[in-house]
């Protein structure tokens, strides 16, 4: 798995990565959000060994990057899509990573398949489109096989169906018991994708939770459609409710859905409608975040 534990990553007198203490489990794909600036990419580096911390730790499987012995069999990694040379072939890039660590050449053929680019093996990366980088950059990070993938806006410039393909890889990777770590400003897919998420701004911690528990963290209420929704009224009402007529149904807040049922119950009255409504994670992540903006909108330029 992947710890995190105080680390603090400076550039100069700027303190990109604050103090930041996290654990990335296998068998869970882990959202790892942030605005822009929030120090993300610098803790993935960090990771990697290509960022020297300091204070604190960045370790994979208990041991800190550089000291991994062919590390591509223990941990992939796409950060940049255009971190390839353009005048090599998909193939030969992929074969020039697989000899530094000890990978056989057939494995290259597999991942190249794998990633729906078998058929362009032999053309140049600096013809390739961005979504072609994509997968080539995702073909690099399986080609050890590891038991840790860690990707950072990896479905940029992905067609619908590639962004299908990435997350069902995602799922997969995690069911099989790997540890997956993603970085993305996608929330919406996001949402599908993680099973877990760690948000940090301006360096710091902000969540570490599961994606069902943050989202519960911010309900907007829930909507009830009743037979007889103004005797549900003061029920609820007389039980800690706060609840407003919305349409031909009750805005209830102040009590879950659980609730609501067992006083309807309790009270002979039928429902029609029991609906949570919780936040999107879009929503959420604007809630936790609104405070550690560094690049933000909210007014005319000067």
């Amino acid at each position: 798995m992947i710890e995190v534990v105080g680390l603090t990553v400076g550039y100069g007198d700027k303190i990109a990565v604050d103090d930041l203490t996290f654990t990335v489990k296998p068998g869970l794909v882990t959202g790892f959000l942030g605005p822009n600036g929030a120090g993300k990419s610098s803790t993935m580096r960090a990771i990697l060994g290509l960022e020297a911390p300091r204070a604190g730790a960045a370790l994979v499987n208990g041991r800190p990057y550089e000291s991994l012995k062919e590390p591509m069999r223990q941990v992939g990694a796409l950060l940049d899509a255009s971190a390839a040379h353009g005048g090599r072939s998909a193939a030969a890039h992929l074969w020039c990573l697989a000899r530094s660590n000890g990978i056989a050449r057939r494995r290259v053929d597999e991942v190249l398949e794998q990633v729906g680019l078998a058929e362009v093996a032999g053309r140049r990366i600096a013809g390739f489109s961005l979504g072609m980088r994509q997968r080539l950059g995702i073909a690099a990070a399986l080609l050890g096989d590891p038991g840790v993938l860690m990707f950072d806006e990896p479905i940029n410039g992905l067609d619908p169906e590639g962004i299908r393909w990435v997350r069902d890889l995602m799922r997969r990777m995690a069911d099989e018991g790997r540890t997956v770590l993603v970085s993305s400003h996608l929330m919406g897919e996001m949402a599908l994708t993680a099973d877990h998420v760690v948000v940090i701004g301006r360096g710091r911690l902000i969540a570490d939770t599961a994606m069902t528990e943050l989202i519960e963290r911010f309900q907007r209420g829930v909507l009830v459609r009743a037979a007889d929704r103004r005797a549900l009224a003061e029920v609820l009402r007389a039980n800690g409710a706060t609840v407003r007529e919305e349409g031909d149904g009750l805005s209830v807040s102040g009590v879950d859905a659980a609730r609501i049922g067992e006083l309807a119950l309790a009270h002979g009255i039928a429902l029609h409608e029991l609906t949570p409504r919780n936040a999107s994670l879009e929503e959420a992540f604007m809630e936790l975040t609104g405070e550690s903006v560094e690049f933000g909108s909210g007014g005319a330029a000067r």
